[in-house]
């Protein structure tokens, strides 16, 4: 394995006076018809060099200048790229979690790998990713970062790659997030083939893009459906369109998790059994002993003890959004009961106010 990631992964370098910070390799299209062999880096942000990345080197993280390791520690795990850009939530989502806690934030670019027009070509490179990870986990390992303190994020094929890393580690890892998973040729594959529940101490899932490039099934202890996992508001609905029709549902998954970084209203989901329940009021309250019902992204482990006292250890949860940041929506249940049977015609007003009288 050593031999493996010498090859396919840059040579550490550190930003000095005068150079240019390491950035995210940008490919384009025509790299994808070609097709990337796979070169990962690993760009590591810290609040002392939140602007400036630094090339972590995974044979020896005692030669980094940022990394501590007293601190936590997030994988940003990016997924298949169809034209080679960078992501265009890669910046906003590594400033969020700064701004949250002075993590060591890790970048894993496998650009070169994930580009290419063959997506059979792209999972066998995301495999490939897994060796190189493992060592520098084991590095951190045995310079005294502690198991617990490492959290991974992973964006559609990246979700798979976390769940690999987390069996590696026999589910030990203290948290996984997957963000709309990759459906294509993960779906139907057992728990040992693509990311599973028992990959970390805890694994939440947000599902965007079911009937497209995500994937149904229910994957971690808590599986969130926005409007019902499909199509989401907002988002083009024709191929006319352009590229937004194939990636807005599936990248939504990652503009939720933001918005759970930036902003005060939290997304509410409700545990259910399927979203035509949730639909029809069947799921209006919570189990969570004394804790309100859960909310999407960031702050989802806070349900953590309370979902694994289940037998197994999984939730669903359902709830809608509006069609933009930050996608908050207030769920009202109204109940009527009529006095009898009898058939009367008429109208029923309904008024809303909020705090201050006003009305909504």
């Amino acid at each position: 394995m050593l031999g493996l990631c010498f090859f396919i992964c840059f040579a550490a370098y550190y930003a000095r006076a005068g150079e240019e910070c390491p950035k995210f390799t940008d490919l384009n299209f025509g790299n994808a018809v070609i097709g990337t062999d796979l070169k990962m880096q690993l760009l590591l942000y810290t609040r002392r060099n939140k602007d400036c990345a630094e090339h972590l080197d995974e044979h020896n993280i005692t030669t980094s200048i940022h990394f501590n390791v007293t601190k936590n520690i997030v994988f940003i795990i990016h997924g298949y790229r169809f034209t080679g850009s960078p992501p265009i939530w890669i910046d906003r989502i590594k400033n969020l979690l700064l701004e949250k806690q002075d993590f060591n934030i890790i970048i894993v670019d496998w650009n070169r790998g994930a580009t290419t027009v063959n997506y059979f070509s792209a999972v066998a490179s995301a495999k490939k990713v897994v060796p190189c990870l493992t060592h520098l986990i084991d590095q951190m390992l045995e310079n005294g970062v502690s198991v617990d303190s490492i959290y991974m994020i992973g964006v559609s094929l990246g979700a798979h790659i976390a769940g690999f890393i987390g069996k590696a580690y026999n589910g030990k890892i203290g948290r996984i997030t997957g963000l709309d998973p990759a459906g294509p040729l993960f779906t139907g594959k057992l728990a040992n083939e693509r990311l599973d529940h028992t990959d970390a101490q805890f694994v939440d899932v947000i599902h965007t893009d079911t009937d497209g490039f995500g994937l149904k099934d229910p994957l971690g202890n808590i599986d969130f459906y926005p409007n019902g996992g499909t199509d989401q508001p907002g988002c083009p609905k024709t191929i006319l369109s352009g590229s937004a029709y194939f990636k807005c549902d599936h990248q939504r998954s990652v503009f939720l998790y933001m918005s759970s970084l930036q902003h005060n209203c939290d997304i509410t989901a409700y545990p259910c059994e399927s979203y035509k329940d949730y639909k029809n009021g069947k799921c209006v309250s919570c189990n969570f002993k004394s804790l309100p019902c859960p909310v999407v992204g960031y702050y989802a482990d806070k349900w953590k003890s309370h979902i694994l006292e289940k037998n197994p250890p999984m939730t669903t949860a359902y709830f809608d959004t509006s069609d933009e940041d930050p996608f908050c929506m207030y769920h009202y249940s109204l109940d009527i009961i009529p006095w009898n049977n009898s058939t009367r015609r008429g109208f029923i007003n309904i008024k809303i106010t909020d705090k201050s009288r006003n009305t909504i």
